[in-house]
């Protein structure tokens, strides 16, 4: 017999160790060692709100809103008609407001005429909500 071909129980035996091997190689490269420290803080620690700063603020923005509302209201019906679906970005100290498909170019159109008033954005369907939850 020739010592150069090995017996066909010897091949399987070192196909199943280059298999093993290989398996082995391909766990070690997927392998991930998470470095991340996953922190449980706030963001900006040194900024820290009281109850009363949020009841305030949230207050402000509610009563931002009540001015807003009742102009989308009012153009509301009959910019259904037309714009459905388009965007409504109202500034409630002149009462102006300006639609366009796109949200950020209202709002744009709304930082051109007013650059230091802040603007509330409907969406101009049957609800006015602008964003999804």
């Amino acid at each position: 017999m020739d010592d150069n071909l090995l017996s066909p129980e010897r091949q399987k035996r070192d196909n199943i160790d280059i298999i093993e091997y290989c398996i082995n190689k391909v766990e070690a490269m997927t392998e991930t060692n998470s470095t991340r420290i996953v922190r449980r803080e706030r963001i900006f620690p040194e900024i820290q709100w009281t109850e009363e700063q949020f009841a305030q603020w949230k207050a402000k923005q509610d009563e931002f809103y009540q001015r807003c509302q009742p102009i989308f209201e009012r153009f509301q019906p009959e910019l259904i008609k037309t714009h459905y679906n388009c965007y409504m970005a109202v500034e409630p100290e002149n009462g102006e407001f300006f639609v366009d498909k796109d949200e950020m170019t209202a709002i744009k159109m709304s930082r051109q005429k007013y650059p230091e008033c802040p603007v509330f954005v409907f969406k101009i369907n049957e609800t006015g909500i602008a964003g999804t939850i």
